[in-house]
């Protein structure tokens, strides 16, 4: 039985990646939404996470608290529900989806209702 070793380059597969991270252009589209959050005072700090199956990014009211946010992207899911999602505080996903600025209308709502209030 032949068995191909997946970080082998050149034999077939792609190699596995040690980490999962946001593209220049994923970040961003994130960090554009974050600066106008904190220009409306919804937020105030965030953090990154970049693991083997998921990048996550935080977003916090205060920096000690639970992150109100957490934007993850997870490419095992890109052929089902969509590699991006938006997770409440709760844990409820708020938008699941394959397109990023999609899955983030779901915080520019929020946005939309800061500045009406």
């Amino acid at each position: 039985m032949n068995v191909q070793d997946p970080a082998q380059p050149g034999q077939g597969r792609q190699s596995v990646p040690q980490q999962v991270s946001f593209d220049r252009g994923e970040l961003g589209c994130i960090l554009s939404l974050y600066g106008r959050m904190v220009a409306a005072g919804e937020w105030r700090d965030y953090g990154l996470s970049c693991l083997r199956d998921v990048a996550v990014f935080s977003v916090f009211r205060r920096t000690a608290e639970h992150p109100l946010y957490r934007i993850e992207k997870r490419p095992k899911l890109r052929d089902r529900q969509g590699q991006y999602a938006v997770i409440g505080m709760d844990g409820r996903i708020l938008k699941r989806g394959h397109d990023l600025k999609t899955v983030l209308r779901v915080l520019e709502r929020k946005l939309i209702r800061a500045v009406n209030d």
